[in-house]
């Protein structure tokens, strides 16, 4: 499994290309302008199966019209945030920019499905808190897994829970769903650096921790 990022758009969105041994791919979160994205799957010989939206702010899907043709299956969405990838207000690119829209997204995916291209697995978690529809993918190949956290989980911090649709208690809840995989997951974030884990559980401030945690029983 090999994972390429690009930082794209005016929020240096993260756009993530997956990609099997077998060369198919999934595309994550095309932020902003794919020229660059679009050279590495033709330079790759990469079939494209699906976009993947780890949530519908206009800054994770502002390349959507430049790429979506290229995915045979697609653009796929949680059904929470899928009004975004319509309307200008709901993705909230009118107020920070051009006001962006697409057509609907192909699908939708829900909690606990799992999405395949070739030999890739994608379970979605259903990750609430920054947008109702944040959701994670948890990618493996085999014996090779990482964890696309969108803006639920960044290096040491956590996406704002203050616009429309955020919830900071829910946004808590969802990080303990992430409880069940090993310190040793690699975590790609929507915006920042790439981390593990085991990092965030010892060093993010916003990390949920029981009370024999808080007293450094950990």
């Amino acid at each position: 499994m090999r994972i390429k990022r690009f930082q794209v758009g005016y929020l240096w969105t993260n756009c993530y290309v997956v990609a099997s041994e077998t060369r198919d791919a999934l595309v994550i979160d095309p932020g902003g302008p794919m020229d660059d994205v679009k050279r590495f799957i033709a330079d790759g010989g990469l079939r494209v199966k699906r976009i993947l939206l780890t949530h519908g702010h206009g800054d994770h899907i502002m390349g959507l019209k430049e790429i979506r043709d290229l995915a045979s299956d697609g653009v796929a969405v949680h059904p929470e945030d899928a009004d975004c990838v319509t309307n200008p207000s709901k993705n909230l690119s009118s107020m920070m920019g051009p006001p962006f829209q697409s057509k609907g997204a192909e699908s939708v995916f829900r909690d606990g499905d799992v999405i395949r291209a070739g030999d890739l697995s994608a379970r979605v978690l259903h990750t609430p808190g920054h947008t109702r529809g944040g959701c994670c993918f948890y990618i493996s190949e085999g014996e090779d897994a990482l964890l696309i956290s969108g803006d639920t989980l960044f290096a040491r911090s956590v996406g704002r829970t203050d616009l429309p649709g955020g919830d900071e208690k829910a946004l808590l809840e969802s990080l303990e769903k992430l409880e069940e995989f090993p310190d040793s997951l690699p975590v790609y974030p929507g915006h920042g650096p790439s981390t593990t884990l085991g990092e965030e559980r010892r060093l993010n401030p916003f990390w949920p921790r029981s009370e024999a945690l808080r007293h450094g029983d950990r």
